[in-house]
């Protein structure tokens, strides 16, 4: 790995920290779960061969510090942070953008929003449950992951929240077989871990009922690039964007790996989103 350039930048509410490596034209990677930068860590240098490749932790997240360590997270604040980035590293043009997760949500929500910013957006698996016809069921499960989170604590919140984003009628109990993560990856875990409860009880509850403009995002298909992984077939992250691709029209591009392909299979997950952009 080489050694990105950081900087800090002050948004409303929030001091984000971000790095940029390479040359070439902005493409902004956004990132979901309780991960931040360093979830790009396995791809951001071969992608900086092509390209200014800016990456950055969300507010609240990591290196990326909130003025009221208590305040409410909403989707468009998050989406404002992604423009507000954009508007520093590629002023009056406009970029790519990779989401993942609930950093796909942002994304989504920074193209209808901010459509002239944004050159091309793949969205990986955003968990835009609103979308789909048993939404009260998914709203529901956040219902139970908070409840579960303020009673018993994050490791039952998680185990509630996880048993919803299987396949229906998945209750298996066999073990899935064990994945050997890079080493950067696995020296992530503790950072990681560190957001979980920030994760859980603020962006969870935020993003998973955010309901996006069907209406923009049918007149920006053409921009949009919904992905799935190619594992993920039936879980609950899968199925908005596959739904959301067929109301479009448009393909659905399948990863390499699960929900978190970009941890597990990096070359392949980097390789893939390159010629995503080119096409």
């Amino acid at each position: 790995m080489t050694d990105p350039t950081t900087g800090s930048l002050r948004v409303n509410g929030a001091t984000l920290h971000y790095e940029v490596r390479g040359q070439g034209p902005l493409l902004l990677l956004i990132p979901g779960g309780s991960g931040g930068a360093a979830a790009f860590d396995g791809i951001a240098d071969d992608l900086a061969a092509e390209y200014t490749v800016a990456t950055y932790d969300p507010r609240g997240m990591s290196r990326s510090t909130l003025d009221d360590p208590e305040a409410e997270q909403r989707v468009a604040e998050h989406a404002d942070d992604a423009l507000r980035i954009l508007d520093l590293l590629s002023p009056g043009e406009p970029a790519r953008v990779f989401g993942s997760s609930s950093g796909a949500i942002a994304a989504v929500h920074l193209l209808t929003a901010h459509p002239e910013r944004v050159e091309r957006l793949v969205a990986h698996e955003p968990p835009l449950v609103e979308v789909l016809p048993d939404a009260p069921e998914h709203r529901a499960l956040v219902a139970r992951v908070q409840e579960t989170f303020r009673a018993e604590g994050l490791m039952p919140a998680m185990a509630v929240f996880a048993a919803g984003m299987k396949k229906k009628g998945d209750d298996t109990a066999e073990p899935k077989a064990e994945l050997k993560l890079p080493p950067q990856a696995a020296a992530r875990a503790e950072r990681t871990m560190a957001n979980l409860p920030y994760f859980v009880g603020r962006i969870v509850p935020s993003f998973m009922s955010y309901a996006p403009d069907l209406h923009r995002l049918e007149a920006l298909s053409d921009r949009l690039v919904l992905a799935c992984g190619q594992d993920s077939r039936g879980e609950l992250p899968y199925r908005p964007a596959a739904l959301l691709a067929e109301r479009l029209g448009t393909e659905l591009l399948h990863f390499p790996g699960g929900h978190t392909g970009l941890t597990t299979h990096p070359a392949e997950f980097g390789e893939l989103l390159r010629k995503a952009f080119r096409a």
